[in-house]
């Protein structure tokens, strides 16, 4: 599963976009320099995410939008399209 679709599951089981979850982070002093075991157990115990699902999540709470040109069009099962994921909704997306 791409970073993007990890990101798009999320915003479908939980109706929040990424932005909105970074905005929520933010409220609770989550941000740059978080450790992720805060951030995971957050989500967890309030949107019942799951590991992998939450850690998609803590990287765009903590270091943004922007992903590692490795798994930009790699073919393998994590390969996105594009190196800066879409926080904003699938439904508006310009690339899915």
């Amino acid at each position: 599963m791409s970073f993007q679709a990890y990101l798009d599951n999320i915003e479908a089981k939980t109706g929040l976009t990424p932005r909105q979850f970074i905005e929520l982070a933010t409220e609770r002093g989550y941000g740059p320099g978080t450790k992720a075991t805060p951030i995971i157990a957050w989500l967890a115990e309030d949107y019942g995410l799951g590991r992998g699902h939450a850690m998609a999540l803590v990287h765009v709470i903590t270091k943004g939008p922007q992903i590692s040109a490795n798994h930009v069009e790699s073919g393998g099962a994590h390969s996105d399209p594009a190196d800066t994921l879409w926080l904003d909704g699938a439904a508006t997306n310009p690339n899915g």
